[in-house]
């Protein structure tokens, strides 16, 4: 969106700097240094060594979290982040 570069990333769960290692990834990717497979290489090799640098956290925003209902949490935001 505009300047913004969106990504929606679902998983059941996160290991720590799990997003930012994917999007300093896919960062490297969009820059032309690596082709799009690469990504897949990275991840069947399970070598963090092998991925692009983890991405500042600078501009990320978690922006929603859906909970399965078996546990009773609220599913409502607490607020919009203005950009969306």
């Amino acid at each position: 969106r505009g300047e913004l570069i969106i990504f929606t990333i679902r998983a059941n769960a996160f290991l720590h700097h799990m997003v930012r290692n994917l999007v300093g990834s896919l960062i490297y990717i969009g820059l032309g240094k690596h082709p799009p497979e690469w990504l897949g290489e990275v991840l069947e090799g399970r070598c963090r060594g092998d991925a692009a640098p983890t991405f500042m956290p600078d501009g990320l925003y978690l922006a929603k979290i859906d909970y399965d209902p078996k546990w009773g949490l609220p599913q409502e935001a607490a607020g919009p982040l203005p950009w969306f």
